[in-house]
């Protein structure tokens, strides 16, 4: 009688635990419903007019180089960037809703485990009391065989109610691990969506600066305008010829690499700015690090093209030095007479150095992405000192990496997978980031 009481009681509390629980859970979604379906109808109307603007935008491009035809233009692209502002904030908005209920949803999870758990607990020990005790037993304390059969039924249900509240432990955490990953997407998406919004307000801000520029010229000054114009023009001018530094090869002018990594992103969906982030990024790590030369083809090991140190681990004789043996001839290059990277000092004797090129590619990396390399560049041996070659074998590892798009939180773990630290920050990505940023705004005035 005792055991089928307590069975009923740690049952009974246990039921009125979960209907307390998805009481208020369905009241806090039900209203977090209501917020998002708000937002999303709020949404789609901004989309519209976003649409609208940009149709407006597309049948002005013939009413440029006239300084109504720009300040027009101008006006509308403010106009168009402001609506996306409010569209962003409002996505931003409505993801800090989905995440606040992501984290409530997640801590039900979890008390509904730990609940269980301690229900659980008491099942076990009370399991354990009448297993201690045999069907002799209870039959030499005087019971009758229908009070000893109804023990036995007890002990069963007991077993039974332990099985399922395994069953309702290991559900609940794998609902819970669900839960957490949609949450570490959805925090990403709203960091995208930030570093995007703060984009759009420089943006705004450029076109803000370039059309009160405009308004302050007469517009009986027709010649003053177009002196602006050949300012713009200089300036476009000066940007695609400066010089854009690459490791261990001639500098290219911006206009140039620009151009393939442009060429590029047709092939990978990895923007321009980030592929010419991460060669800047590599070639200013060479110009820290320097750059060896391998003079042993059996050990790996190599001197500095500068000062002629000694290194022991230029290259990783059993992964490297065939590949890169292959891949320098077939681009008619001498293996000994060809720049790669030194070891760096700091990670000591058991790090090797040998990657190639602007790029930064391993040997046995390459040889990887080698074919696919050459298939889109419509060659039959890439070269990794070469710049379009190098540029585009970026942009495919980077898409590997799962760079493609305009995601932040995507580039900067791809930009700390390309480096080797892994993980969604580290300095490396920092780095590349701000130089994106650097990068896109010369693209920016390019197209302005």
């Amino acid at each position: 009688m005792k055991v089928r009481f307590l069975f009923f009681i740690l049952v009974a509390s246990f039921f009125v635990y979960s209907i307390h629980v998805f009481t208020v859970h369905a009241d806090d979604l039900s209203n977090a419903q209501a917020d998002r379906s708000k937002l999303e109808m709020e949404l789609a109307n901004l989309e519209q007019e976003i649409a609208a603007k940009q149709r407006e935008l597309d049948g002005q491009k013939g009413q440029s180089k006239t300084l109504s035809g720009d300040i027009k233009i101008l006006i509308t692209q403010i106009n168009k960037a402001k609506l996306d502002i409010n569209a962003k904030n409002l996505t931003i908005k409505k993801l800090g809703g989905e995440i606040v209920q992501k984290n409530k949803k997640i801590q039900t999870l979890t008390e509904k485990i730990e609940s269980e758990k301690q229900t659980l607990g008491q099942l076990v020990r009370k399991s354990r009391e009448i297993d201690d005790k045999s069907t002799v037993n209870f039959i030499l304390s005087g019971k009758s065989i229908s009070d000893v059969y109804g023990d036995i039924d007890n002990f069963l249900a007991l077993k039974d109610s332990i099985g399922k509240s395994v069953g309702i432990i290991n559900t609940t955490r794998v609902e819970t691990e669900t839960e957490k990953k949609t949450l570490e997407i959805e925090k990403n998406q709203q960091t995208d969506v930030k570093m995007a919004l703060e984009n759009t307000k420089k943006q705004v801000e450029l076109n803000e600066k370039n059309k009160q520029q405009l308004l302050s010229i007469s517009k009986n000054k027709e010649a003053e305008y177009q002196k602006v114009l050949a300012e713009k023009a200089k300036r476009r001018n000066d940007i695609m010829n400066a010089l854009f530094n690459l490791r261990d090869t001639g500098a290219i002018k911006f206009g140039d690499a620009l151009r393939y990594a442009q060429s590029a992103y047709k092939s990978t969906n990895v923007k321009p700015a980030f592929v010419l982030a991460i060669i800047t990024q590599e070639s200013n790590l060479g110009t820290d690090q320097g750059s060896c030369y391998v003079t042993d083809m059996t050990t790996g090991s190599g001197v500095s093209s500068k000062s002629g140190k000694f290194f022991p681990n230029v290259m990783k004789p059993s992964r490297d030095i065939g590949p890169f043996f292959d891949i320098a001839q077939k681009a008619g290059r001498d293996p000994y007479k060809t720049l790669v990277s030194c070891p760096i000092a700091s990670a000591g004797k058991s790090s090797w150095g040998g990657a190639m090129g602007p790029a930064q590619f391993i040997p046995s990396t390459w040889v990887g992405i080698n074919s696919r390399v050459a298939k889109a560049l419509g060659i039959s041996n890439p070269d990794p000192w070469n710049a379009p070659d190098a540029i585009m074998a970026s942009a495919v590892f980077l898409a590997d990496l799962g760079a493609g798009g305009d995601s932040y939180t995507s580039q900067i773990r791809a930009a700390c997978k390309y480096y080797g630290s892994g993980g969604s920050t580290c300095a490396y990505g920092r780095q590349v980031m701000a130089r994106v940023s650097r990068i896109q705004a010369n693209i920016d005035l390019l197209q302005n």
